[in-house]
This record gives structure tokens, sequence and C-alpha cells, in this order.
């Protein structure tokens, strides 16, 4: 717990307890089903969910303290769909900024603007920037409420000891504290310690990829500015030649600059007030008044580890993969990660699925961090330009764009982080019937506004605060019968929901068996491209992994049973 009431300026010095554990004086090492390692965003998120579902997690943090400075800032709406349901997402969105407008400028002029959600009937914007001592001090606050956490400060592990051969075995933790050492066991240990992970180093494992030689410098500004709430970048600007800048505004009139500064640059000098204050002035005008908050310098690296699970230790975000700033995909892909694996550990714990489920975990995020260090890549090089013709080919690209729409698609500031379609996972079953549209197999399900037909409060609402969550979804489009039949389909496999979507303007229904939603504005069924009868199952964390145009029992439980990794028996095909 905080060692004080949180107000929304105390994040970034807020400490939070220190306190000695009952485990610290057992005779034998206490044992517990989880032990994460590092309470950022990502182990913090990790650790509500599991909670969430009945897991009793330890949470493990070397420091006391939350982050500094801006650090990660843009957080997408997959995300906070995400932070939805750990019970902060509208937290994170009342503090946040929303945007979905870019501007891409060159040299003086701008050349295009971008929306990403230019579509209505979405609940959370494209993105929210909020620095990141506000997310995990929402999220630490909310872990704070559960009681199957137990979140340990100023407790650093020193020492890995992997598990062995036998199905008893278990991973052993040293940790050191202010007194000194003591040990735990885990069934399951979560790497979420970063990019220099501790749990990473004391198993002799690496991450590798490629280091890009640039410095960037990270300036926080407080100021009061009358600049809309969107993301300006500029590629070789008059005030800051040959070099790019981002800019960003932040709640508290907290604005972010990023200043590309090249490999040969001091990244100690840069940091410096008397060199940062000319570059911010520089861009927002000599007479501009504004106090520095915070800077760093920074280089990056795109980098993975060639697994993510090494048999009972587990590894995600930045401890796992590593991207360039470009396109918001570090926090965000790690926070999905925590998503990803979540539902099926409790399911490995509950006895519902076997521990080859957690092998799904490893591939989907693995093919999910290939995704994102590939638009990384392309973006650095893009931006960052590594020889004399790189950078007129690039500058080709910016000047056409003025005018072409053709050379937009070339231009590249960052792809901003969008969630990864689960292609090939094999936790899918591959479609029997013709669909159009995204929600493919893998796809994470889209929003849309509905109204309860149960008429509960007002009755209005949004399609993902039903799906998915405690357990499977079958998502049934107008077919009463269809949704009725499946109340009973799971067979005690798992927890499923029935959700029946109608039409607008469908009458209200007289059976309490299922939960009816209406399409209010049809967006639902354009989305999922459904008819009457269609069928979707959906994951607990939103991704669809089977679809019918009708419904077909035997088929139904079989998809179920592989997207928990179960073997296939008699009864099923």
């Amino acid at each position: 717990m905080p060692t004080e009431t949180a107000t929304e300026r105390d994040f970034q010095a807020l400490e939070f307890a220190y306190q000695r554990h009952a485990d610290q004086r057992s005779a034998e090492p206490a044992r517990h089903p989880v032990v994460i390692v590092g309470a950022g965003p990502v182990g913090l998120s990790l650790a509500i969910d599991l909670a969430q579902r009945g897991v009793r997690v330890v949470l493990l943090d070397n420091d006391h303290r939350l982050s500094t400075g801006s650090r990660a800032i843009c957080f997408a709406k997959r995300t906070l769909e995400i932070f939805d349901r750990l019970g902060c997402g509208q937290r994170m969105v009342d503090k946040g900024v929303s945007w979905n407008v870019g501007r891409l400028y060159f040299r003086d002029a701008q050349i295009y603007s971008f929306d990403l959600l230019a579509q209505t009937g979405h609940q959370r914007p494209a993105f929210i920037n909020l620095q990141q001592y506000y997310v995990e001090g929402y999220l630490a606050e909310r872990a704070a409420q559960l009681p199957n956490i137990d979140l340990r400060w100023k407790n650093e592990v020193t020492q890995v000891e992997p598990a062995g051969s036998t199905e008893d075995d278990c991973v052993t933790l040293t940790i050191t504290m202010p007194e000194g050492p003591y040990t735990l066991r885990a069934d399951h240990v979560i790497a979420c310690d970063g990019s220099r992970s501790a749990v990473r180093k004391q198993l002799g494992l690496e991450s590798k990829g490629q280091t890009f030689r640039d410095r960037f410098l990270i300036a926080d500004v407080k100021m009061e500015a009358p600049f809309p709430s969107e993301r300006w970048f500029w590629f070789d600007p008059p005030f800051h030649p040959n070099q790019s800048v981002l800019l960003h505004r932040q709640p508290d009139n907290v604005w972010r600059i990023d200043f590309q500064l090249g490999w040969e640059a001091d990244p100690e000098e840069e940091k410096k007030p008397h060199n940062i204050v000319p570059r911010v002035k520089a861009l927002l005008g000599a007479e501009a008044e504004f106090t520095l908050e915070w800077a760093s310098v920074y280089t990056f690296s795109c980098t993975r580890m060639e697994r993510f699970r090494h048999g009972r230790v587990l590894f995600a975000g930045d401890a796992a993969h590593g991207v360039s700033p470009f396109g918001a995909r570090g926090a965000n892909s790690g926070v999905q990660d925590a998503d990803n694996l979540g539902w099926k550990l409790a399911a490995v714990l509950r006895g519902e699925a076997p521990d080859a489920l957690l092998n799904s975990y490893a591939s989907e995020r693995e093919a999910a961090a290939d995704e994102n260090i590939r638009h990384s890549t392309r973006a650095t090089d893009f931006i960052t330009p590594k020889s004399e013709i790189s950078r007129l080919f690039r500058n080709a690209v910016l000047d056409l764009a003025k005018a072409h729409a053709f050379a937009r698609t070339l231009v590249n500031s960052g792809r901003l982080s969008t969630p990864t379609t689960l292609h090939g996972s094999p936790l899918n079953t591959p479609d029997g019937d013709v669909f159009d549209g995204a929600m493919v197999p893998g796809a994470c399900a889209v929003d849309a506004p509905m109204r309860d037909m149960a008429g509960m409060g007002n009755g209005a609402g949004w399609l993902l605060g039903r799906v998915g969550g405690d357990g499977f979804t079958a998502l049934v489009f107008d077919d009463s019968a269809a949704a009725s039949a499946l109340q009973g389909a799971a067979d005690g496999m798992a927890a499923l929901s029935v959700v029946h979507v109608v039409q607008r303007g469908s009458p209200t229904p007289t059976t309490n068996l299922t939960t009816t939603l209406e399409d209010t504005e049809g967006l639902a069924a354009q989305r999922f491209d459904a008819r009457p009868g269609t069928v979707y199952l959906v994951r607990p964390d939103q991704h669809v992994c089977a679809r019918w145009r009708t419904l077909d029992a035997t088929a139904f439980r079989a998809a179920l049973r592989r997207a928990l990794a179960l073997p296939s028996n008699d009864s099923t095909p």
C-alpha cells in the first residue's frame, strides 16, 4: 500500500512502504502458484488479471517508487480495452489526453494528416497520452484492492534456479531485501522486469537483435499552449535541420518533445538545461514560456528472446522483446502479452487446460513481437536514413506525399500500435464458411454500441463489455434457438457465456436463458459480417478463435477443446 494517499500529482514522488513478510521467517521456503517479477505496467496488469480470475499472485519489485518522467506515454485503444477489464480503464481515459489525429511535416510545410479512428461507434479513442507513472499508479492502486495480490516492494530477485524435469518441481528464487535474503518457490515465474531483466540474466538467456546508432532527447516541458491534442511529427524541420522532431501533449499541461540528435551527440551534455532550452525555443518560438520538468537521452534496439517460455519461467514485455519508441509498440505490446497469458495460466492452474496451453502464449506473442519489430525497424530506417541514397529516396517520397496519396503509404513516422491478428495460432479453428471483413480467427474482437434488452440501468453499453473476461463467449447473431442451444455447449470444459445480438427494433426476448443485446446502429453485424445464425467463439482475451454461418454443436465443442489445447476425443472430429 502507498505510504500516503495519492493525489494526481503525487505519483512521481510517491513511495510505497517496505514491509517484512512471514515468508522471510519460514523454516522452509514458501511455495506460491505464481510469482511475477517486476511491478511495471506489464507485471501489474498480469497480476490484476490473474487475481480477478481467483489466482493468488506474489508480485516482486526491486524498487519502491513508480517511474519518473513520461517514458511510455501513448496507450492504444486495445490496451485501454484491457484496462477496462482490469477495472481502471475509465480512470486512465479521464486523466489522459485522447487523440486520433496525427500531422506530418516535411521541412516547413505540412504533408498531410491522418485519423486513426475515422469510424464512429467505438467506446475508446485510438490513443490516449498518459505519463507512465499515472498508468503504474492507477494499476498499483487497483492491485491494492485485490486480496489475491501480495505486492512486495524492495524485493530484488538475485538468483533463479529453474525447475527440474519432474511434475512437482518448481522454480526457486533468492530474494534480497533490506534485512538480507530469503527464498521462495513458485510453480510458475513470470519475468516482467524490463529490458535488463535480472531473471533473464540469471538463467543465462539473451535477447538478440539490432541496436540503432542514433540518439534522441526527450524533453518534458510544462506550458500553456493552444496546440490541439494531436501527434505532430517533423522531418528535417528548419528549427532542427537534418533531424526529426515529435510533439505530444500530456496531462497537466506537460508536453513531450523528442529531438533526434545523431549518434555523435554527447548524452550527458544534451541533458543539461542550457542545451535543451534553445532547442525547445527554436520549436516553440523565442518568446515561449515553459519550465523543463524532465529530460532523458535514449538509444534503442529492436530485439527479442528466441523463446518466451523456458519451462516454468515465462517472459513478457520488455524482458522478452524490445522495439523503438516510434509507433508506441513497447508498453502496448507488453500489456497485450499479459492479456494473452493471464487466462491461459489461470486455466492451467485450475486444471481446465493442459500445460501445453502455455506453449501457445509463447508462439502467439513471439509472432506478435516479430510483427512489432518489423514495423519498428522499418519506421526507424525511414526516420533515420543510413546513407545519402536512402535520404534522397525518403525526401523524394515526402515531397510526393504532399499531393499524391500513393506516396503517403510509403511515409513512415511509426506505424502506430494495433493489436496483432494471431494468424496460424494452434488455438484457432480455420474457417469452413465464407466470411468477409477483418474478424478472422485470431483477430481481436472490435467494439460496437449496444442496448441491453434486459433494461438494466439505462440499457446502454458496449459489446466488448460483455465479451471475454471470465471465460469464453459464444456470440450469436439473430438466432434465439442457437443461443439457447449453446447454453450447455461447454459441457464443463470452461466457463462459457452466450451473448445474443439482435437487430435494431427487435422485440424484447421472452427467455432469460441468454444475454440479449440490441445492435443499435447495426455496426456489430457489419464489423463481424454477420447474418442471422452466425456464431463466433471468442476467447477470454477477446480474440476470435472460430466462427460459423450456422450452429454445429459438435464443431463448436471441438473448437472450444482446440482453444484450450485439449486433445480431441471420440465425440469430436
